[in-house]
């Protein structure tokens, strides 16, 4: 089996903006660790653009946090309620960062 090695992905707004940097072995584990910090929901899904770092390649996924009661019998130290991240990759996957540039004007 292939050893993956970690990369490091930049949570970008629409105008470039640099606003959090997120690393894993796939684009997706980056998503959602991304997703869990963010403020979408099941309902309203929230657009991530993913800047993947010494590249021009901007991963879009969409995601959020799917949020449900803990069970009855959980242990002491886990809260009432329990978020679990969701992402989807959008179409097209991924933007070349000069591309994304030009759609933005």
């Amino acid at each position: 089996m292939k050893c993956l090695v970690p990369r490091d992905f930049v949570l970008i707004d629409e105008d470039q903006n640099e606003l959090r940097t997120f690393s894993g072995a796939r684009p997706r584990t980056a998503a959602l660790k991304a997703a869990y910090k963010g403020n979408g929901t099941e309902e309203s899904p929230e657009k991530m653009l993913l800047l993947e770092k010494g590249t021009d390649k901007v991963h879009v996924f969409y995601g959020g946090n799917y949020v449900f009661d803990s069970p009855k019998n959980r242990p002491i130290w886990m809260p009432d309620v329990t978020r679990k991240p969701f992402v989807k990759k959008a179409k097209p996957g991924i933007i070349r960062l000069g591309k994304l540039t030009a759609s933005a004007k």
